[in-house]
């Protein structure tokens, strides 16, 4: 529903301060965890293969330094001893680059089976959530979380995590071997295990709220170009365009600035690490040498305890380099996780009632309602709607006409006082049967990619091709639409973009006529067509809207001089009410209005 301006820039600087929320990281790693969880059997079968490909690699040292010691003290080589060392060390090397092919396969297919399901869960979730979300919430960050984050997400669960894994078995798996090579040289890690640590969780506590920000930003450049290319007609038409590149300009350095020093902050953790290994290296060489002089180990060993060392140091150095992505891939995960915990809309209560087919009657008794706590927008509004009747609801912009029908509707619920349809207070019913009872044109169209008979007959599910010919013809699209090539099986593009937007006014009006509710409401739903066609639309609803309560929002007030009720808001307040010549012989507001058009 169309909010004034004023109304969502207030919720969206509220919503912009509430964001600003610390990241729990080992909550977001156990949400992680538990969509691993739901693929243990892949990924035990993943762990297997991963273990398996590791222990097949872990013994290439050990092997290595069995060849090297073949060839004998005095340079007497064993070529069979050498050449059978050879042989496994191949082996081993094939089982190894099979095993791991397996393995990150299957891991690719774990982290699309998430993705899948992640995107399938915020979709699902962005459905159940009231409409006041979306009045808080970018659509272009909105769809940020969908795209973007989740694909961080998928990025680091496909390649991080088997290097993790690989990463921890072989850290494991080279410890064992090196202290039953030389455990006195062990000892060298004792001092440089503990220092990657400290400089590993120092920068985690700097980097960590830096890639959060990253996402934000992000988030906040999608939503300002998504708003800013829905309305490139007014920007061109305005001449705008360079006071929009100057603002894009500015949100996307801002962006930039973020994604660079994350960065930057992450990427320093990699070179830091990776020199104390090198340091560690360097210290093992020359220990080993003292050792080798005397007596205390061999050649050989040297050689296997140093690959091992390596692969120890390797996979550590390798962890530190992902460590800006795995920051990255919680971020994103923590914005996702905070979409699904957005509340749904409220439960409806254990004794709703069910409306079934209402007879049109509408009551508003001492109906008081604010968006925002503090800031009332409606004062005791009393509206009684008899059913069949025309209702016109006209006021100047921000009077609070839209919040009727958003109260109207449940997509929001009163401070205070009752709505009822046929007696039945919507508060204590179904916000399914409430909003079954009306059918809705509203100032913004929506089409979707589908034929025009699609469109048409969306919402009705009996409609046959006979019925979307008949509202067509009422609506005056009917001649229109057998003038294209493909007639009423006519592709619309995405939002209907190969026909005018009149013409998709028009579709939506068909749309509504053809629905089997009680009651109408029409949200300005001809300010789009030409006063002539306007004039054809009005002649056909008089004759479809019979019987039928109607609510129609209208600025032109010639479209509504036949509502049997005309409803006159000011500043949220109800300041006159009836028919088109009694309010017109008061002289009062609606007087002041409708001639004021005249007028024009």
């Amino acid at each position: 529903m169309p909010r004034s301006v004023n109304h969502r820039w207030e919720v969206l600087s509220l919503n912009k301060e509430r964001k600003k929320t610390p990241v729990n990281k080992k909550a977001v790693l156990i949400r992680m965890g538990s969509y691993l969880w739901d693929n243990k059997g892949m990924m035990s079968l993943a762990l297997f293969l991963t273990i398996a490909a590791n222990l097949a690699n872990l013994y290439v040292p050990s092997v290595s330094g069995n060849a090297i010691d073949a060839i004998g003290g005095k340079g007497l080589v064993n070529f069979d001893m050498v050449l059978y060392y050879c042989k496994i060390m191949l082996a081993l090397i094939l089982v190894n680059a099979v095993f791991s092919y397996m393995a990150r396969m299957v891991i690719v297919r774990v982290s699309a089976n998430i993705t899948r399901t992640m995107r399938q869960q915020v979709f699902e979730h962005l459905l159940t959530l009231p409409v006041g979300f979306f009045d808080r919430n970018q659509v272009g960050d909105i769809i940020s979380k969908i795209s973007y984050d989740i694909d961080t997400i998928n990025t680091s669960l496909s390649s991080d995590l088997i290097t993790i894994l690989t990463s921890l078995i072989t850290v494991i798996g080279s410890a064992w071997m090196m202290l039953r090579i030389a455990p006195v040289l062990c000892l060298i890690f004792i001092v440089t295990i503990p220092l990657i640590i400290f400089v590993t969780r120092q920068r985690t506590r700097k980097v960590r709220p830096l890639f959060h920000e990253r996402s934000r930003r992000l988030g906040l450049l999608n939503g300002f170009a998504e708003e800013m290319l829905s309305g490139h007609k007014t920007i061109k038409a305005y001449g705008q365009e360079d006071t929009i590149i100057g603002r894009f300009d500015q949100k996307n350095q801002e962006a930039v600035d973020a994604y660079y020093e994350a960065d930057y902050q992450g990427t320093l953790v990699g070179p830091t690490v990776q020199f104390i290994n090198n340091l560690s290296l360097s210290m093992v060489t020359a220990f080993g040498a003292l050792l080798f002089l005397f007596g205390r180990i061999t050649i050989g060993n040297i050689s296997s305890f140093t690959l091992y060392s390596r692969k120890f140091s390797g996979p550590i150095s390798e962890t530190a380099n992902l460590f800006a992505e795995l920051q990255s891939a919680i971020s994103a995960a923590n914005r996702v996780f905070g979409l699904l915990d957005e509340p749904s809309e409220p439960a409806d209560d254990p004794d709703a009632a069910v409306i079934g087919t209402a007879e049109g009657s509408v009551d508003f008794d001492q109906l008081h309602f604010s968006y925002i706590k503090g800031t009332e927008i409606l004062h005791g509004i009393n509206i009684h709607a008899r059913p069949g009747q025309m209702i016109a609801i006209v006021g100047p912009t921000g009077a609070g006409k839209t919040t009727i029908i958003n109260l109207l509707m449940r997509f929001y619920d009163p401070d205070s006082g009752t709505i009822s349809i046929d007696g039945h207070d919507i508060m204590h019913s179904t916000r399914e049967s409430v909003r079954k009872q009306f059918s809705m044109v509203l100032q913004d169209t929506w089409l979707f990619e589908g034929t025009i008979y699609e469109n048409v007959a969306y919402g009705n599910d009996k409609a046959g091709k006979e019925d979307v010919e008949r509202v067509c013809k009422a609506a005056h699209m009917h001649d229109f639409i057998m003038s294209l090539r493909n007639g009423y099986d006519t592709v619309l593009t995405d939002s209907g973009v190969n026909i005018s937007k009149g013409q998709k006014q028009l579709l939506t009006i068909a749309r509504a006529m053809l629905s089997d509710s009680r009651m109408l409401i029409l949200d300005e739903a001809t300010s789009n067509v030409d006063s002539h066609t306007e004039q054809l639309i009005q002649d056909a609803m008089l004759e479809l809207c019979k019987g039928k309560t109607t609510f129609i929002i209208a600025h032109r007030l010639s479209t509504i001089k036949t509502a049997d009720q005309i409803l006159v808001l000011n500043h949220g307040s109800l300041i006159e009410q009836g028919t088109h010549e009694s309010l017109l012989a008061e002289k009062g507001f609606y007087a002041g209005l409708f001639n004021a058009q005249w007028d024009n």
